[in-house]
């Protein structure tokens, strides 16, 4: 589980420890881990803190070895570090798109090349990609994320189709807002009120034992994307409408 520190990795961890599974806990922020990794061995569930920087591909190997090291297999992978960048593009560095691309794309890259010998060669597995709704309808300011995030669910779903007949399965996740750090800068609309991280969390356990192939939550965020299969010029519409990129907050008022 990498950005398993807070948020809807933090969360998934939980759930899945809760379910009996032994979890692997990677994150850059090392205290963080811990309090996860506390919390988990408090209810008696067993837990392998590894801090990792999922954007240095040395460290995503040295991931995924260590726990085969520890456990002998991996059966799930949750692909989830996340940042959230964002700009108009006018305004724009290619840095920015980088930066991006380095923990939203090439860091769930990274830990994918690193585990899908040993699933193969095991035939069984599970790949979760946590990608986002931006991924599925882009909304302005946010074209470094929605650029990082569709190439990962770009690439799941190729993977996906590879993986055919192969024991080895791939579910790519798609929340829209959830109440994590990440958004704490930004106030959005009603229409696109935060979910708690618990129940992305509990999304992805179901789609863990049901083989989804994909997920996309809330049940409001599966209306936008039919209307914009529909009608894409409806889709931009109802993101003006509704102002869904949300509006940036100055530190002064902050929560």
């Amino acid at each position: 589980m990498t950005g398993a520190s807070s948020g809807i990795g933090r969360a998934t961890a939980i759930a899945l420890a809760q379910a009996g599974a032994r979890v692997v806990l990677a994150a850059r922020r090392e205290e963080a881990l811990r309090e996860a990794g506390q919390e988990i061995r408090a209810f008696g569930g067993e837990a392998l803190l590894i801090p990792t920087d999922v954007t240095h591909q040395e460290e995503a190997a040295r991931l995924v070895q260590t726990a085969l090291a520890t456990w002998g297999r991996v059966d799930i992978l949750i692909a989830n570090a996340g940042q959230y960048v964002r700009g108009r593009v006018a305004a724009l560095e290619v840095a920015d798109i980088e930066r991006s691309m380095a923990v939203n794309f090439y860091g769930a890259l990274y830990a994918i090349l690193a585990v899908l010998p040993s699933m193969l060669a095991q035939r069984s597995g599970h790949l979760v990609l946590v990608s986002s709704m931006d991924a599925k309808k882009g909304l302005p300011s946010d074209a470094p994320y929605v650029a990082a995030k569709s190439a990962l669910s770009g690439f799941g779903e190729v993977l996906r189709q590879e993986l055919y007949g192969s024991g080895v399965a791939l579910t790519i996740i798609f929340p829209g807002r959830v109440a994590t750090p990440m958004i704490s800068h930004l106030k959005v609309p009603w229409i696109s009120a935060p979910i708690p991280a618990d129940a992305v969390a509990q999304s992805i356990v179901r789609a863990i034992q049901r083989g989804q192939p994909e997920v996309i939550i809330p049940p409001l965020a599966r209306a936008l994307v039919l209307i914009n299969t529909l009608s894409p010029r409806a889709g931009d519409w109802l993101v003006r409408l509704f102002h869904l990129e949300g509006w940036e907050l100055d530190s002064a008022t902050r929560r």
